[in-house]
């Protein structure tokens, strides 16, 4: 089912042996449109350290009680390697941090999450420790120093707080003048809660005195740029603004695959839909 991203950020996160804090934000993989890791912020628990928890150790979320449950205990999450809130996170860290809660690599296979189909295939339920990996505390301050990269460690992971709010361009054609012209600002990211595959940005397209909130899907993205704070589109500026209003309250599902075939031309994917 597809679900918005801005709806579980504050949910309070239920370890197997007490609360640990709520999320507070989401890192994504702008390469392959797949969120990575949802960023736990620990509160008064860990002096508010922040830490990473990957989709393969979440259950679903309990939409009415504003719950997320994560399959794992106090000590495991408190074992995980810290996290540098001013660094981007690297690929010795994701090496380490598999390493600690054995954790296949995701980086390594054809699929969006590697050789598996979805992140709960990484962890079978019944392969779950309960005790912590201790090798986590004892290597974690001497592994994650500087390194040069090795080739293939170049990470693309990007925070969903950062991306929101970015400015939305599309291509304006030759008998408009050619270019690029703003559209809109992102305001919430949908993703599909069983692979955790992005599918469409939600763009706030308002124009004074009208308010309009339409998706534009991630296929339909040719870059983010990070430095300008862009996310640029490939397809005509006028197309998305003249797509179809977004009504959070409607299925996503069905309104996002009428986005994809009746306004971007693109086939929607059924394993996603």
């Amino acid at each position: 089912m597809l679900r918005s991203l801005a709806e579980p950020e504050g949910y309070r996160l239920e370890a197997l042996d007490g609360d640990i804090g709520h999320c507070h934000d989401f890192l994504f993989d702008d390469a392959l449109w797949t969120l990575r890791y949802m960023v736990a912020d620990t509160g008064g628990w860990l002096s508010g350290r922040k830490v990473l928890i990957s989709p393969a150790q979440l259950e679903s979320p309990d939409w009415g009680r504003q719950r997320m449950p994560v399959n794992l205990t106090k000590a495991q999450i408190e074992q995980s390697p810290p996290l540098d809130g001013d660094a981007p996170v690297s690929r010795r860290y994701e090496r380490l941090y598999n390493e600690v809660h054995s954790l296949p690599s995701y980086w390594l296979g054809s699929g969006l999450w590697g050789d598996f189909p979805i992140p709960a295939s990484l962890t079978p339920a019944q392969e779950a420790r309960i005790e912590p990996n201790t090798r986590g505390a004892a290597v974690a301050d001497t592994e994650l120093e500087p390194a040069d990269l090795e080739e293939g460690d170049e990470v693309h992971l990007r925070s969903v707080r950062e991306v929101t709010g970015y400015s939305v361009v599309g291509q304006r054609g030759a008998d408009h003048g050619g270019g690029i012209d703003k559209v809109g600002r992102v305001v919430d990211l949908i993703v599909n809660d069983s692979s955790w595959a992005l599918r469409a940005f939600v763009v706030d397209s308002s124009r004074l005195p009208f308010s309009k909130k339409v998706l534009l899907p991630v296929d339909a993205v040719a870059e983010i740029d990070w430095v300008s704070r862009q996310v640029i589109a490939d397809v005509a500026a006028e197309r998305i603004e003249e797509a179809p209003a977004f009504d959070p309250s409607e299925p996503i599902n069905e309104r996002l695959e009428t986005v994809l075939y009746d306004v971007y031309g693109r086939p929607a994917p059924r394993a996603e839909l």
